[in-house]
Formats: C-alpha cells, sequence, structure tokens
C-alpha cells in the first residue's frame, strides 16, 4: 500500500493523516488487517469532503479509497447502477444522465464518493420529497476484520445495513454499493428565486413552494437576521439531457490569514442579496449552477486560511423552528462572525433506514465559520439554543460536539458502537462517546 497525506475539508482539526491508497476490492480484508496489527485501528478515507472529525482515524491511519472508482453493473431499463465506494457522485451523474437518470438525492457537493455518501447518510435540497440518500441504497458490500466480505440490505445482515448507513464509517469498510437512480428528462432545471426580509417570510414560501417543487432551499444574510433568498427548483420537462458546461474557477494557493471576516461577509452578503433586483425571478439554469454552486470553485475551503473553518449544522423540529432560528441568527450577529455561506433549508419526516441519521421534521441552519478560539464560547451559546429547542447536530460537520450532546442527540448510539467493527476508530468516536 502506497501513502499520502491526508486532512478533512476544513482543515480542522489539525493534521494530517496518512493514507494508504487501496486499488482492487478483494485486497481490501488483507489491507484492513495489515493496519490493525501496524496501527491497531484505521478509518476509510474517501474524497475528503467531511469537514470534521469524523473522516480522522484515532490512529491518524486510514484507507484511501479513492483507487475504488469502477462502476461495476448497470440496469438502465430501471436506473439501478453498482460501483465501488471510491465512485464520486460526479462520475455518477457523467455516466447516468445521458441516459436519462439522475441521483435521487445529493448534499451540496458532487465530489463526495458513494461509500461517503452511505457514511453520512447524506442529504440535500429535497429531503421533503425523497429523504436521505439511505432511502435509495438497495444493498452494499461491507468488508469487517472479524467477518470478511459481506453484503447488506434490509433483508441480508439487515442490522448492519441500519448501522452503516449514517453510521460514520465504523461499521467495516464500504467497498461497493447498489443505487436507485431518479428519471428525469432534462439536464436542467426550472428555478424561482424570491426575496425575503424576515424567517416569518421563509416559512410562508417553503410551505407556498415545498408542495409543488422537488428542490427548495434557501441562503441567509446572518449579518441582517433575517432576510435572504429562497430558491426553488424542479427538473425541466425538455429533452436536453446534455448539461451546459461551466468555467472553472480556483483558489491558487492559502492566504496567510482568513479572508471571511466581519467585514467581507458584510459587503459580500449586501451585494449578493442586492444583485437580484426584482423580489421573484424564474430562469432555467443546469443543474450544476443549481445544486452544486460551489462546486464551480476548486479548493474554495483555502479562503479560510491556515487555521480553516467549522461548519455549524443543527436541525431543530417545526415547532420551535421559527424562534429557535430567530434566536441562533441573533447570538450569531451580536458575535459579529459568520459567513456568507449559511443555508436554511426544511425537511420532512421521511424516516431514513440508518440508526444515525441526522435529519428530522424540521428545519436546518448551517453555516461556516473561520477558526478562532471564540467559537468555543459562541457554539456553546448555539448548543444551548439547540438542545432546550429538541433539536441536534450534523455528526459529519461536526469537531465540537460534546459527548453528553451527542448521545442525547443520537440515543441509538450504544447499538451503534455495538456493531463497530472493533479495527475502526474515529476521533470523533472517541470524542462523543468517551463521557
Amino acid at each position: 500500500m502506497s501513502a499520502r497525506a491526508l486532512r478533512p475539508w476544513g482543515h480542522y482539526p489539525p493534521g494530517d493523516q496518512t493514507g494508504h491508497e487501496c486499488h482492487w476490492r478483494d485486497e481490501l480484508p488483507d489491507n484492513l488487517k495489515a493496519l490493525r496489527q501496524s496501527q491497531g485501528t484505521t478509518l476509510a478515507f474517501g474524497n475528503g469532503r467531511s469537514y470534521g472529525d469524523q473522516c480522522q482515524a484515532a490512529s491518524g491511519h486510514v484507507l484511501d479509497m479513492r483507487g475504488l472508482d469502477r462502476f461495476v453493473a448497470a440496469d438502465w431499463d430501471r436506473g439501478i447502477i453498482t460501483a465501488e465506494a471510491g465512485v464520486t457522485l460526479e462520475q455518477v451523474l457523467d455516466i447516468a444522465l445521458p441516459r436519462g437518470w439522475f441521483l435521487p438525492v445529493t448534499p451540496g457537493t458532487k465530489f463526495v464518493t458513494l461509500g461517503g455518501a452511505v457514511a453520512n447518510d447524506v442529504h440535500g435540497k429535497n429531503h421533503h420529497v425523497r429523504g436521505t440518500f439511505g432511502l435509495h441504497v438497495k444493498r452494499f458490500g461491507l468488508v469487517r476484520s472479524d467477518r470478511g466480505a459481506i453484503t447488506c440490505s434490509p433483508q441480508e445482515n439487515a442490522d448492519l445495513f441500519a448501522a452503516t448507513i449514517g453510521g460514520l464509517g465504523l461499521t467495516g469498510i464500504i467497498s461497493w454499493v447498489e443505487l436507485q437512480l431518479m428519471l428525469v428528462k432534462s439536464a436542467m432545471i426550472d428555478e424561482v428565486s424570491v426575496k425575503f426580509r424576515n424567517l416569518a417570510d421563509f416559512f410562508a414560501l417553503s410551505h407556498e413552494f415545498n408542495s409543488s417543487h422537488e428542490y427548495t432551499v434557501a441562503w441567509i444574510d446572518c449579518t441582517r437576521a433575517g432576510r435572504g433568498l429562497f430558491s426553488a427548483g424542479n427538473h425541466a420537462q425538455g429533452d436536453d439531457l446534455k448539461a451546459p458546461v461551466r468555467p472553472k474557477r480556483s483558489v491558487p494557493f492559502t492566504p496567510p490569514f482568513s479572508l471571511i471576516n466581519r467585514h467581507s461577509v458584510k459587503i459580500f452578503n449586501h451585494i449578493y442579496y442586492g444583485r437580484q433586483g426584482p423580489d421573484r425571478v424564474t430562469r432555467r439554469v443546469g443543474y450544476d449552477e443549481f445544486l452544486y454552486p460551489l462546486d464551480n470553485v476548486r479548493n474554495w475551503n483555502r479562503i479560510y486560511g491556515p487555521c480553516g473553518f467549522q461548519q455549524y449544522q443543527c436541525i431543530v423540529p417545526h415547532a420551535q423552528a421559527e424562534a429557535a432560528m430567530q434566536e441562533l441568527l441573533k447570538v450569531i450577529q451580536d458575535a459579529r462572525t459568520g459567513s456568507f455561506l449559511a443555508v436554511l433549508k426544511q425537511y420532512s419526516d421521511m424516516k431514513s433506514p440508518g440508526l444515525l441519521s441526522f435529519p428530522l421534521a424540521g428545519t436546518s441552519l448551517a453555516i461556516d465559520f473561520p477558526q478562532h478560539e471564540s467559537l468555543n464560547t459562541l457554539f456553546a451559546r448555539m448548543d444551548a439554543i439547540v438542545r432546550e429547542a429538541g433539536g441536534r447536530l450534523y455528526p459529519a460537520k461536526d469537531a465540537h460536539m460534546t459527548a453528553a450532546d451527542f448521545q442525547q442527540f443520537y440515543p441509538e448510539w450504544r447499538r451503534l458502537d455495538s456493531l463497530r467493527d472493533p479495527a475502526l476508530a474515529s476521533r470523533f468516536w472517541n470524542r462523543v462517546t468517551s463521557a
């Protein structure tokens, strides 16, 4: 196994890991055994798009899965594909969209792997329609240090199927995934963008559009607690399955300090909100522009400087959502911090098959913060609001959650721990199960 240095997307917590490359599925049992013998424990590492320490092995040594990037089988009549765990969502779209099939659920980046999408049970702008990624996984392969290679589905090894979806990569090494795709007629999205001036408007717009649109999401100005842009979209009904090509940009290097501060955020948010003149605009855009706006800027995480950033993502139940979100945004505004990357989204009551899946019927806030020691105080205040509202935090984006909060938010954690592969351990899991 060759090795390369790997780190989380947020560059926080700091510290590179040694990635041991995997190239063939039948090598995984021996690779896992070798790392267990030499390092004690390890972890699978996909394309490095997890933000916090759940992708950091307790040992500092991970299995680099990007070499497992082959498609295994496809049924284009039914829209079912089987691919290795290192295949990215971008690769799935490249092969499936020209045939009229699309990802049923996708997060805000297409650069995550299939294995990572299962392990984090990712969700997207259409949770109110299709739930989480795990609802569309038919089965997958799992390599365990104590059982070797097995297949998991709702009918076969059902306990490990449920524990692995949203299981943060701790139940075994996901080797391949069989996924049900969604039928579409076009690569274009018919979008409606609406300005709103307060949180009450956001909730009213969600009520208006959630029942008629596949995708809904809102950008919110964290410097002016309440105003933002609400976007809703449906796949177009044309027959153009070729997506428009977007020019790529890149952040060429990491600046010596964060470019995100209260002054730059205020200026950007003012421009971004004001660039849409009319209150309501309709247009047809490529799926890439609508679903993955940040993917057009390679290495955008570098703008936060050498200290990196943390994303805070929480969700609170519908009944408490408006009051809790108002309070959270007020706390952020008072702290004079935040980012231009702040997103509000409503979720349905569609239950995931995963034990530790994040979504619940409610409203989510996701916002990036430049890493600074003052975040400890801010996050403690925000955590208290979420806790009081009966909400929870998203493990895939977390680097600070306390053990007490995690165990309250995810009461099934002991069941997952009982099914954890003894060869796998993460810094996140050690942190949140230590007390």
